[in-house]
């Protein structure tokens, strides 16, 4: 879905006011232990506990700014500005559904103020020729959750909005990086969260353009292999990678272990560096 900055499609339904009544098309969930409620498309791209634990590896700090590519309904950045106030978030995302309930989902939670959505595909950031695209090179810290399946692999959703989301070309992962490598300062950080096997793609792309890269595995229980991986890179940086001991999710008995709990509950930063 192509769309320009500021278009909305006639079609797309507006999110409703706070306190309002929540069509079904849309469910109410809660993230940080209930310090933050967002409303989701019931059916589409529903961001889940890879935004919280995203969000968390952010090393950001009162007063710095945050850039976040495909910001979709808002949960990363709204966790990261739950655990940390001070700081402000510019997300840009294609979808006009999205764009509309993240922006509804910011000011539901008091941060209408601190987070900004750009409504424009990904590909127009690297303009300079658009007023509505921040300046490059202008953000502390940028991250993305992108898209986790390759066009022609696997079978694609009847949705077409959760269809897109999980989607991506060849060279389309190569594009994510690029961006949020131009959007932040030298010694900013870029932060990726996704699936295991394309970590060797992901470090691929990552080593032409940062340094003091550090991977953070996600293991669902003890002695299995990582399902997910979170990169982290420092632009301009030349200190080596770090292979960090990664996080347990679920115990034997399926229960979240303590440390996830305590990102996914209390909202517990998780360190990388």
């Amino acid at each position: 879905m192509q769309m320009s900055a500021q278009a909305y499609s006639a079609s797309t339904p507006p999110p409703p006011p706070p306190g309002g009544h929540i069509p079904a098309t849309l469910t109410e969930d809660a993230f940080l232990g209930g310090k933050l409620s967002v409303l989701q498309p019931e059916k589409g791209y529903r961001a889940g506990i890879d935004a919280v634990f995203l969000a968390a590896t952010i090393p950001c700090a009162s007063g710095e700014s945050i850039y976040e590519a495909g910001i979709g309904t808002g949960v990363a950045a709204l966790c990261a500005l739950a655990r940390n106030p001070g700081i402000h978030v510019t997300g840009i995302e294609v979808a006009a559904r999205y764009a509309m309930l993240c922006e509804e989902n910011a000011k539901r939670n008091g941060f209408g103020g601190s987070l900004r959505v750009i409504h424009a595909d990904i590909k127009e950031a690297l303009r300079k020729d658009l007023a509505s695209m921040p300046s490059h090179g202008s953000f502390n810290h940028a991250f993305a959750n992108p898209p986790y399946f390759e066009d022609g692999k696997g079978t694609p959703s009847s949705n077409l909005l959760k269809a897109q989301a999980h989607a991506f070309g060849p060279h389309d992962l190569d594009l994510w990086l690029k961006v949020l490598h131009t959007m932040v300062t030298l010694r900013g950080t870029v932060t990726i969260v996704h699936r295991a096997e394309t970590l060797g793609k992901l470090l691929n792309v990552m080593e032409e353009r940062f340094g003091d890269i550090r991977i953070a595995p996600l293991y669902a229980r003890e002695g299995t292999a990582a399902s997910r991986v979170i990169v982290q890179g420092v632009k301009g940086s030349k200190a080596p990678m770090q292979l960090l001991p990664g996080l347990v999710l679920h115990d034997q008995n399926s229960q979240f272990t303590p440390e996830a709990e305590s990102i996914l509950r209390d909202g517990m930063a998780w360190r990388l560096r």
